[in-house]
């Protein structure tokens, strides 16, 4: 086995339990809660990267359709080490993509007091929750759900699966209300799952600093948006799955008023038809891709954040997080996992039928119709979204190995 390991070092392990964190790759999400960990010193940490070193080389994500290369550090402040994959179609896009033959090797010489791992349709993943299983506690952090479960017997074999799936993890830590119905329903025992928020780093997107607003306003300069116009927003992949194609279409034949304006943010399959159907109208703008430390200010530019996914496979939809941080109203269609958490309908936003046309234009009009009402439904997401906080999820992982 070879593997590159940080050099960052731990101190005053003494009696402190110790965590093996299993993943296949550095995301952005994650990296903050990793780092946050060991900020708090209450345990020690090793975060295991089964992908291989290969995917800080490997840069071309398939959804946008191009060379991806984050803007903020994805390996500071905590203790890695990337492990050797054999696989000889490298990656998380299928079972055998991940296969390390060090992996429980190296786990043994961290010698940890409880190993959580981040999904389990990997083959080393599946062969580590089933090797430790009695012998180290095995937390499962996952976000599945069952939004789009579909026919009878599909459904049966799907249940049966997991029900003996499951049977190897200790705790799972549950994202949500439709995740911890996932979990019910694949029989793991109330007393198995622990609330472990879908979170992002809140205070980042927050866009507090004169530099992020000042960015902001260039947003709208850069698009001809005149500061008291209204701005939708979407960001995110443009695929069939977010249907950033219906978003348009529910905007364009709404009959929105002159001084809306709706901001497309992104890159990928869709982009070129979307482009040659809507880029003439005045009231639609495309930005592409933005990296991540860009994104507060572009939350910033806007007043409503929309994500209108159709799935299959939109188990949360973490860009309505990174908005509420923002203080902004979202609509979000009922297909995305964070809904039931993150929408209070009225309140903070709304949720509308994924895939209805008539809803989601109903959404957007209503919203229009609410505009004195933003300010006051902003501050609700803000306030809504700091129980999903890094802090609370570092809690909750904590307690495990109290």
């Amino acid at each position: 086995m070879y593997g590159m390991t940080s050099n960052y070092s731990m101190s005053g392990k003494g009696a402190k339990k110790k965590l093996a964190v299993i993943t296949t790759h550095p995301i952005q999400y994650h990296a903050p809660l990793y780092a946050l960990l060991v900020q708090r010193g209450v345990i020690d940490i090793k975060v295991f990267y089964t992908w291989g070193e290969s995917v800080l080389k490997d840069k071309f994500d398939p959804g946008f359709g191009k060379v991806i290369e984050w803007d903020i550090p994805l390996l500071k402040g905590y203790p890695y080490e990337f492990l050797e994959n054999t696989a000889d179609d490298k990656g998380s896009h299928h079972f055998n993509g991940i296969k390390n033959p060090g992996l429980i090797e190296a786990v043994d010489q961290y010698n940890p007091d409880a190993i959580l791992i981040y999904g389990w349709s990997f083959h080393s993943h599946l062969r580590l929750m089933r090797h430790y299983k009695g012998r180290v506690p095995v937390i499962f952090r996952g976000d599945s759900t069952l939004l789009d479960q579909t026919g009878f017997i599909q459904g049966l074999k799907r249940k049966l699966f997991l029900a003996w799936l499951y049977r190897y993890i200790d705790k799972a830590l549950y994202v949500g209300k439709s995740n911890y119905d996932y979990f019910r329903y694949a029989l793991v025992p109330e007393k198995k799952l622990i609330f472990g928020p879908h979170v992002i780093d809140n205070g980042r997107f927050a866009c507090s600093d004169p530099v992020c607003q000042s960015k902001a306003a260039e947003y709208r300069k850069q698009l001809n948006i005149a500061a008291d116009e209204a701005v939708f927003l979407f960001a995110g992949k443009l695929e069939p799955k977010k249907a950033p194609d219906q978003l348009l279409q529910a905007f364009t034949e709404a009959g929105m008023p002159g001084r809306i304006h709706l901001v497309i943010t992104g890159n990928g399959p869709l982009e070129n038809l979307l482009k040659d159907k809507y880029g003439k109208h005045q009231q639609v703008h495309f930005l592409d891709f933005q990296n991540q430390a860009s994104m507060p200010a572009l939350y910033q530019m806007a007043d409503v954040f929309v994500l209108p996914s159709i799935g299959p496979g939109e188990t949360w939809g973490l860009a309505v997080n990174e908005a509420m941080a923002n203080g902004k109203p979202v609509i979000v269609s009922d297909s995305c996992g964070s809904a039931r958490d993150l929408v209070e309908h009225g309140v903070n936003g709304f949720v509308f039928e994924a895939g209805q046309l008539a809803s989601l234009q109903n959404a957007l009009l209503t919203m229009v119709q609410v505009e004195p009402e933003w300010e006051k439904m902003g501050k609700a997401s803000k306030e809504k979204v700091q129980q999903y906080s890094l802090e609370n999820l570092a809690k909750a992982i904590e307690s495990l190995l109290s």
